[in-house]
């Protein structure tokens, strides 16, 4: 804190206010790649971001490491020649609420249990499979943030994360079968037995081809389908920058009913453990659990401190910073509500439709439209409530606008994808299907 000290008391010399944000970070990935391990790094790394307002202008600049804190200054008023008017305060002390993010037992694996566990998984999936190829990678971090400014703001968290990913590649012929799941949480867990259920139920599922026709069918979208497919655009649209511009579709929806009112998703940045929790944002704001859709109705945008202010409102503590940059709106944890339906009985309703476990190429479309649609990398087809096999050359397209509107289900069966999505399987009426020469 003592470094960050020095840059804001320089930065005062030369600005009305001044915002210091430095995170560290070391993170240890393990690869395996083909079953076979590939290799084992120490990715150590550290920056410093300067904001300043200088002249009624936000000035920044940004420094790997220490850096030297006269140069860090210097640039930052240089920037701030050109930068956009300062139409905001940065926020002045508080406390922040106690939020989980850190495990110290995540420092304490050692790299041979961590090699270990990445060939228990493999030797799992290959005892099912045996000419299965894996690439598997084996994941512990740690990092610190810290923030302070001249309004009084200060704060400092550490924070820890343990993953585990899977990659299943299965090539017979011409045919090419992808399978994967992935599991991430600030906690360490070597409990493998979940993540290699699931790709082994995908390996079972897919033994047998099925082929849809062209058409309008129901979907399960898995919790795996659901973050391939129908969150990005979602995630656009409740993006406060993206309301302030104009662009989002839900700019005047805000208190209307947009979707099924089974529907309720919110952003959580306070779960325990949660890879995606802090107890503040980058720019000192306290994190909250924030409803983005309550019954189908529309709660709540994204705000980060600017955005804000442009907007009239207030910073929703959704400021977050890729690699140490400039802060703009982000999620932290989403959560999509569970139903009442079981994964088993949205299959055995369906009389002819689709399961997507994952589209390649979704994030191609008109995302900001909330369109949605690509190849579907795996799924299965089901008839008369039976699953019948894996689909190939099969498209799906859709509008999560008019997709979200009605469900036929959402399931009980909520889990967490990615370590920042938890989301149910959702039973979708109409999803438009193409199957090539059909």
């Amino acid at each position: 804190m003592e470094h960050l000290m020095e840059v804001l008391r320089s930065a005062r010399r030369e600005a009305e206010q001044a915002e210091i944000f430095s995170v560290s970070s070391r993170v240890i990935p393990i690869q395996f790649e083909a079953n076979e391990l590939k290799q084992v790094q120490t990715k150590e790394s550290s920056s410093t971001a300067l904001r300043i307002f200088r002249e009624g202008r936000i000035g920044f600049a940004t420094a790997s490491g220490g850096g030297d804190v006269e140069a860090l200054v210097d640039m930052a008023v240089e920037t701030s020649q050109f930068g956009s008017a300062a139409n905001f305060q940065f926020p002045s002390r508080q406390d922040y609420s106690e939020v989980r993010t850190f495990a110290p037992e995540v420092e304490e694996i050692a790299m041979e249990r961590m090699v270990e566990i990445g060939k228990e998984l493999i030797a799992k999936i290959r005892g099912h499979t045996p000419d299965i190829l894996c690439d598997v990678q084996v994941t512990k971090g740690t990092s610190s943030v810290s923030l302070i400014n001249s309004q009084g703001g200060e704060g400092r968290y550490n924070s820890s994360f343990f993953s585990l990913s899977l990659e299943g590649i299965l090539v017979r012929d011409t045919d090419m079968l992808f399978v994967g799941d992935s599991e991430s949480s600030c906690r360490f867990s070597d409990n493998i037995d979940d993540l290699a259920d699931r790709v082994i139920w995908q390996l079972e599922m897919a033994k047998k081809k099925a082929a849809v026709s062209t058409k309008l069918l129901p979907v399960i979208f898995t919790p795996l389908g659901v973050a391939s497919a129908l969150l990005s655009p979602l995630v656009l649209a409740f993006n406060g920058k993206s309301v302030l511009e104009g662009a989002s579709p839900l700019k005047d929806k805000l208190g209307e009913q947009v979707f099924d009112k089974k529907l309720s998703l919110w952003d959580d940045a306070t779960i325990a453990y949660g890879v995606g929790s802090y107890p503040f944002d980058d720019e000192g704001v306290s994190g909250q659990r924030l409803p983005l859709v309550t019954n189908g109705v529309v709660t709540n945008f994204l705000y980060d401190l600017q955005t804000a202010a442009l907007a009239g409102t207030q910073s929703t503590g959704n400021g977050q910073r890729a690699g140490g940059g400039f802060p703009s709106p982000a999620i932290s944890s989403l959560i999509l509500s569970g139903g009442d339906v079981s994964f088993q009985a949205m299959v055995e309703d369906m009389k002819e439709g689709l399961i997507v476990e994952q589209l390649m190429g979704a994030d191609q479309g008109n995302l900001l439209g909330g369109d949605f649609g690509g190849n579907v990398l795996l799924g299965y087809k089901v008839e008369n409530g039976e699953i019948m096999g894996r689909v190939k050359d099969t498209m799906i397209a859709g509008n999560v606008y008019q997709v979200l509107k009605e469900f036929l289900g959402i399931g009980q069966e909520a889990r967490w994808v990615g370590g920042i999505v938890q989301t149910p399987p959702l039973y979708c009426s109409r999803v438009s299907v193409a199957a090539k020469g059909k």
